[in-house]
């Protein structure tokens, strides 16, 4: 009776581990199945082009989201902050003579260069905040969100940054061997965030300040400094998703990235990473930035409305939460 106690309770554990490593894998690929039979569009070369490079702006915010959710952290900002640095890099990149800074347009290297470091700085305030004045990271990001949104107003008059010269819009519109930027930079991205988080020791003091910060510290791990430069590292890429959603449209919107923030965590959250921390995986992030980028492009391809979309989008967060939670229950 024991050994078939144990036997069970080994096929249970199993069982688990499976779905927790390859079951955001095996919902994405059943999603194709789905749509593939519902919509002969779907599998089409151009429309999964276009899903990739939808999903590519989420997906690299997301990405920065991982490093702050993995310290038990959360970036409400990063909307806000995509919009900062899209407006600032494309005042530099402008042939408007209204819209543009003073000698404008600068070279393509200093207007991008301008967008990292604004998303940087953003960045920068939340992890200073959050981790050596131990303000919640709730409040400090709702705070930036706000604060780089009026900012944003305040830089652009309220008005959009248009005419942005052809090199700064090759971030967003150009290819390369056939591969639109916007994919390239996602997966250059992804790649470089992978190699941080399982090669190096800045990535292991990352899982050690969510999993434990306790042990951490005692172990001789600067945990402040790692919760502030995952912040610094949220900002950073927020800066680069707002250019490349700029260099899309050819014009940066003051209004842009609203709600980004949470299609972010969402793909955070389904790909598997902990809201406890010290638990997740960049790959997860990958897939889940690609099932949600699949899910809306399905249900726009089938003519369903934008409003079931996020209706869609909540539950899967529910549920991936509930999850999560089961996981800890039982762990």
């Amino acid at each position: 009776m024991n050994t078939k106690a144990a036997s069970s309770q080994g096929y249970k554990a199993l069982a688990a581990d499976f779905g927790q490593k390859y079951g955001i894998l095996m919902a994405l690929v059943l999603v194709c199945v789905i749509l593939s039979f519902l919509s002969e569009f779907f599998l089409t070369q151009r429309n999964i082009t276009n899903v990739l490079r939808q999903a590519s702006v989420n997906g690299i915010l997301a990405i920065g989201m991982t490093f702050v959710i993995l310290t038990r952290g959360i970036d409400l900002s990063v909307g806000s902050v995509a919009a900062l640095a899209g407006v600032v890099a494309a005042s530099l990149a402008t042939t408007s003579t209204t819209a543009g800074v003073d000698g404008a347009p600068h070279a393509v290297a200093i207007a991008l260069g301008a967008g990292i470091l604004a998303g940087i700085a953003a960045g920068w305030v939340n992890g200073v905040l959050v981790a050596y004045f131990n303000v919640p990271a709730f409040v400090t990001t709702l705070g930036m969100l706000s604060a780089a949104r009026g900012l944003t107003l305040l830089y652009s008059g309220g008005r959009p940054v248009p005419s942005l010269t052809p090199e700064f819009r090759f971030i967003g519109t150009g290819d390369i061997l056939g591969i639109p930027m916007p994919i390239i930079l996602f997966g250059l991205v992804f790649l470089l965030a992978y190699l941080v988080l399982s090669a190096t020791r800045f990535g292991r003091h990352v899982y050690a300040a969510g999993g434990n910060p306790h042990a951490a510290r005692v172990s001789g791990i600067n945990v402040k400094r790692v919760r502030m430069l995952v912040y610094i590292i949220s900002g950073g890429l927020a800066g680069l998703a707002g250019m490349v959603l700029a260099a899309r449209t050819g014009s940066a919107l003051p209004q842009a990235g609203v709600a980004f923030e949470l299609d972010a965590i969402a793909a955070v959250v389904i790909g598997g990473t902990s809201l406890s921390g010290g638990v997740g995986r960049v790959s997860g992030t990958l897939l889940g930035a690609l099932l949600i980028s699949v899910v809306n492009n399905g249900l726009d391809l089938m003519g369903v409305q934008s409003f079931y979309q996020q209706i869609v989008k909540g539950m899967l967060i529910v549920g991936a939460v509930m999850l999560d939670q089961a996981r800890h229950k039982h762990a």
